[in-house]
């Protein structure tokens, strides 16, 4: 999904901003070629979940818990990149994201920026318990749209969807169901405090619907 002429430019404001106070004070560079690129991938033709919008969203959770993070820069650093490189079905697009990151990156960062912020994209592969922290707020900031209201919900439901046309619907929603009911057993979806109180009750509520909807009723799943 494009953004309008405004959006764009604030993004890449706020994204320029981020990089150059992020690098050692003796470091000058010229970051367009790094948002060019960045924006290039969020524009790529497929994409409708993993696109502006959803990077958008991010952060905006992001601002509101920013102030209860240790590392907040390294985290936004994080969500720029943490779907930059999205491959319909792939297994290692977090891992192609965080090397993307290390790309432009290494050569201006301290190592130990990078590799927070290259732990942080992976995180996002949800598949181990995060560390207490920026790792979680990077965790929940993530998943956060689960807890919108329905309707945006279903938005990004369907839109995620879109993205997988390629798979057969009882192979989809078998699998989606196993994410959805890996979530909802969980003791809580999010980790940290902040989000637990803004989304718990609605992320359960949204996730506890859909699985009752039509498409994992009718025998897909």
């Amino acid at each position: 999904m494009m953004v309008d002429e405004a959006s764009y430019t604030a993004l890449s404001d706020r994204f320029r901003a981020l990089w150059m106070r992020s690098l050692p004070p003796e470091v000058k560079m010229n970051v367009n070629p790094v948002y060019d690129n960045l924006a290039r991938h969020y524009c790529e033709p497929g994409r409708y979940y993993h696109d502006w919008t959803h990077l958008k969203h991010c952060l905006r959770e992001f601002d509101r818990a920013a102030a209860r993070m240790e590392i907040p820069d390294a985290v936004e650093l994080a969500l720029w990149f943490h779907d930059a490189v999205y491959v319909p079905g792939g297994v290692d697009n977090e891992q192609l994201s965080a090397n993307l990151f290390c790309h432009w990156g290494r050569a201006w960062f301290s190592p130990k920026l990078v590799d927070k912020v290259t732990g942080f994209i992976l995180t996002t592969m949800h598949r181990q318990t995060p560390d207490k922290g920026d790792e979680s707020y990077m965790v929940d900031i993530d998943l956060s749209s689960f807890g919108q209201q329905w309707s945006d919900f279903m938005r990004d439901t369907h839109n995620v969807r879109k993205e997988q046309t390629h798979v057969p619907d009882a192979i989809y929603y078998h699998a989606h169901a196993k994410f959805l009911r890996m979530l909802l057993d969980r003791p809580r979806i999010f980790y940290t405090d902040f989000f637990f109180d803004c989304y718990e009750k609605s992320a359960r509520r949204n996730i506890e619907r859909l699985l009752t909807s039509a498409r994992y009723l009718d025998g897909i799943v």
